[in-house]
């Protein structure tokens, strides 16, 4: 049985900075939860939003827990710890996917990926008032505002003229799942020592708990209509794709590079989304897009800080010589 190295509240070490592996699985996040938009607006066609909540978050806990199971991983509870994880559960799912849910409804998606990408943004500035080791620089706040306006860019100025009016407050409903996913990604750093696997699965699995009595009383889907196939299938990708295999690889970036990193996905996800369009269905690439990548890359360079390191040792050396 995997034993946990921290228990919840108690500092996390230090940051490990992104490396290839990590940016690899960054990138494989940020595709897979792209796809959650597109299946989202599939299934809120004919499924209430918090019964499409439920089915999501357990469908990706039964997926997660075959895994775990499968592995031979469990997960030593407590009850502090699944206090801890109740809280989880309704600050990154519960939260976040209800009200995602409720806008999609009145929104385009991809202006749902636009005020999603706000996400890094909040997560700076909830780590700097509440983590030692992920503090505010120059470089992660020329980050973040470079991310955000390449992906304000890249979507363009229909969506960007689109803010405002009567979907206010489903721009509101996004914006407050953005904020959830901040506060998510900082809190979820007391998990770091405990199996990525068993976290994923504890957190959906809490989760659904959580929702299952709203939706009995509320959407009461026993008396819904059974959903079109593709509808279906659709709830098949948001469980399975965007819930359990995404929450697998989100638990081990946060666990091993920080908040502040795993936020960068929201940067990505539209990239991924324009990318698979021009790669997949043949899309063309807009000059605007190009330049929302440049402007997203150069953000990430900042965030990461590697690239100004090297530059200013470079300078350095040559003054040196």
């Amino acid at each position: 049985m995997s034993r946990p190295t921290a228990r919840p509240g108690t500092p996390p070490p230090g940051v490990v900075p992104m490396g290839a592996l990590d940016w690899g699985l960054l990138v494989l996040l940020s595709m897979i939860w792209g796809g959650s938009f597109f299946f989202g607006k599939i299934a809120i066609a004919e499924i209430p939003p918090l019964t499409m909540v439920l089915s999501r978050v357990a469908i990706g806990a039964t997926v997660v827990w075959l895994i775990a199971r499968l592995r031979g991983i469990s997960m030593p509870l407590s009850l502090p710890l699944v206090g801890a994880m109740a809280v989880m559960a309704l600050l990154n799912n519960v939260i976040p996917f209800s009200l995602i849910a409720w806008s999609q409804q009145h929104i385009p998606s991809g202006l749902s990926a636009i005020l999603n990408a706000a996400t890094p943004l909040f997560t700076v500035l909830v780590a700097q008032a509440f983590t030692r080791d992920e503090k505010l620089t120059a470089g992660r706040l020329v980050g973040v505002l470079l991310g955000f306006g390449g992906v304000a860019v890249m979507m363009g100025p229909a969506l960007l003229g689109r803010l405002g009016g009567h979907e206010l407050p489903a721009q509101i409903a996004a914006i407050g799942a953005t904020m959830s996913y901040g506060l998510s990604a900082v809190y979820g750093r007391r998990f770091r020592g405990l199996p990525p696997l068993g976290v994923a699965a504890t957190q959906l699995t809490m989760s659904s708990l959580l929702l299952l009595p709203a939706v009995l009383m509320l959407d009461a889907p026993w008396r819904l209509p059974l959903p079109s196939p593709h509808v279906i299938g659709a709830l098949i990708g948001l469980g399975v794709l965007s819930t359990g295999i995404a929450y697998i690889i989100f638990f081990r970036i946060l666990g091993r590079n920080g908040a502040t990193n795993i936020s960068l996905v929201t940067f990505l996800v539209p990239v991924s989304a324009v990318l698979l369009g021009a790669l997949v269905l043949g899309e063309a690439l807009e000059p605007r897009e190009l330049i929302g990548f440049a402007l997203i890359a150069l953000g990430l360079a900042a965030i990461d800080g590697r690239p100004a390191r090297a530059a200013a040792a470079l300078v350095v050396g040559r003054q040196g010589a």
